[in-house]
């Protein structure tokens, strides 16, 4: 598919989009912006229609009930799902309609002879797919590359003796939400035909996918079993998720445990427990309580206006594959003085060639930033200064806990590390780079209605703010390990923001390092001349650590203190 840049987005964005004035909003993985056309129209369908709770009998429940119906055909379609072999299930988001997966397989597998059904799922999920392997006791297991899952595939097909008597589940982000990479969509067709075993469904994780993709579940055999999606990554509006169902195995998903309101045609409660669940389609049993039908009003209104603005998801992936294109070779094509690149992208594809290829390549740009030495910058850090320029990224693990630790190469025992030294995912953390590596990244994400002018912003700002030219190199490489023997110290390494030539801000970062033992000294490093370029930080200063036992890290066991009172650790 050759990418094409859709020039009408320059001239629609002021009016569609006034809220981006300014801006720079490079955040569309997380969620895109909402079109002032969207919010008039779903506006006017509210103060022209009096619309009730779907479950009562009222004429305007009854009109709430009937935009319910037509809407989850429309949503159906705009997948190319043909509700006659799919159904949809609304949930709150997508990591909603992923868990009521998880629950119905696990309350299925309950009456199984293992008690479990057996979950595999890609080292690039989210967190959402990855929470699932607790549900699945201790029968679950990551495919570490594409290649792992071929070889597993593989086995599925031409294994006869396969355990046929475990119900099992496979689940895959059809697109990484940290990298942007986009994975095969021939994995579930294969596992559905696959001789050896017929009782392993596939789930895909398509939130990040459908963003600036289209689905196309024309051929059912070749859908996914279950398909998660987030609504408002793709129209900004509304707050929604949704479950795609291959009517085929819908049944599977009926065995969940619990019901809720709604959902049941005759209850018992005293004397016996008997319930009768609704079984007239898919989502009538699993639908629990009121449905959000405000909400599902409002993407009918969105699925409207974003084929009047875009046309297709075909022409959003085609402008927003040709934007990816230009931050990805911008932000590569960025050198310090020295020749070393000012950014690290992280990504599986091999070769520059993908970001040509929307079957392969998303718009998304992970990356970290380096000075002209190759020490980090933190992501936070970055995250923050773009803020400050109006500017806005994500950063830090992204919920891909999987990627980081491959991409980054963050080991087990790093990880937990880091957690005994005060980071916390998702929250404010003293702690950026670790052990000379960063446990987070920096992402950009594009979408609809993204411009040229957006990536040509973000570029110049790492270029103005973090490239260092040869004559302005203020930078000091820091010595892997310390030289005083005598006191057999352990250096650490701490960079603050602060310009060179000023004094770095030394009570502050005492302060911050509450686990600071009164043994250790702080050496200022010399002052250094003033640099131009003004994304220079300096260097804060030297900890030199006692080895003594109440100087050691909280994270290490006291019992094990003697043993390793002479050897130097770092953070």
């Amino acid at each position: 598919m050759a990418l094409a840049y859709n020039e009408a987005v320059e001239s629609m964005r002021k009016k569609e989009y006034p809220m981006l004035q300014g801006k720079v909003y490079l955040d569309h993985g997380g969620t895109t912006v909402y079109s002032k056309s969207l919010v008039h129209r779903f506006s006017e369908k509210l103060t022209s229609n009096l619309y009730g709770n779907p479950h009562s009998e009222s004429d305007p429940a009854a009109l709430s009930g009937q935009e319910v119906d037509k809407i989850r055909e429309q949503a159906l379609l705009f997948f190319n799902a043909n509700p006659e072999h799919f159904d949809l299930i609304f949930t709150a988001n997508a990591t909603a309609a992923i868990k009521l997966v998880g629950e119905s397989f696990r309350d299925l597998a309950s009456g199984s002879s293992s008690g479990t059904f057996s979950y595999t799922y890609h080292k690039d999920s989210h967190t959402s797919l990855v929470g699932l392997r607790n549900l699945a006791d201790e029968d679950h297991k990551c495919l570490t590359s594409d290649e792992e899952v071929e070889e597993w595939l593989s086995g599925q097909e031409h294994n006869p003796n396969c355990n046929d008597n475990v119900p099992g589940l496979f689940a895959y982000p059809g697109q990484s939400n940290m990298t942007g990479r986009r994975l095969p969509l021939s994995w579930p067709r294969r596992l559905r035909f696959a001789s050896a075993n017929q009782n392993i469904y596939s789930l895909l994780d398509a939130a990040a996918l459908a963003t600036t993709s289209p689905l196309d579940f024309r051929d059912p055999h070749s859908a996914p079993d279950f398909t998660a999606v987030s609504f408002y990554k793709i129209f900004g509006f509304p707050d929604l998720g949704g479950l795609i169902v291959r009517r085929a195995t819908g049944h599977v998903l009926t065995w969940r445990k619990y019901f809720g309101g709604g959902t049941v045609n005759m209850l018992t409660v005293l004397d016996e427990s008997r319930v009768e669940r609704k079984d007239a389609t898919i989502h009538d049993a699993l639908e629990d309580g009121t449905l959000p039908f405000h909400n599902i009003i409002a993407l009918g209104c969105a699925i409207d206006v974003h084929h009047e603005l875009y046309g297709s998801m075909s022409l959003v992936s085609k402008h927003t594959n040709f934007l990816a294109q230009r931050l990805y070779r911008g932000i590569l094509s960025l050198q310090h003085g020295n020749g070393r690149r000012v950014c690290i992208v992280h990504n599986d594809n091999k070769d520059d060639s993908a970001y040509d290829d929307a079957a392969l390549q998303g718009a998304t740009v992970a990356f970290n930033v380096v000075n002209a030495y190759g020490r980090y910058f933190g992501h936070p850090s970055v995250e923050r200064l773009a803020n400050e320029n109006s500017i806005y990224l994500r950063s830090g693990g992204l919920c891909n806990p999987g990627g980081i630790a491959h991409y980054l190469r963050i080991e087990p025992w790093q990880f937990k590390r880091a957690w005994s030294a005060g980071y916390r995912c998702g929250g404010a953390s003293p702690l950026e780079v670790i052990s000379g590596k960063p446990i987070g990244v920096v992402r950009a994400s594009l979408g609809a209605m993204s411009t040229i002018s957006d990536v040509d912003n973000l570029i110049d700002f790492l270029r103005s703010n973090f490239r260092e030219e040869s004559q302005n190199l203020g930078f000091r490489q820091m010595p892997e390990k310390t030289t005083n023997t005598s006191r057999s110290p352990t250096l650490r390494h701490h960079i603050l923001k602060e310009p060179m030539g000023h004094a770095p801000r030394v009570e502050e970062f005492m302060q911050n390092r509450s686990h600071v033992s009164d043994g250790e000294k702080m050496d200022i490093p010399e002052k250094v001349p003033k640099s131009r370029n003004r994304s220079c930080w300096s260097v804060a200063g030297l900890l030199l650590r006692k080895h003594t036992k109440s100087a050691l890290p909280p994270e290490i066991d006291n019992n094990k203190a003697a043993a390793i009172k002479s050897q130097k650790w770092t953070i």
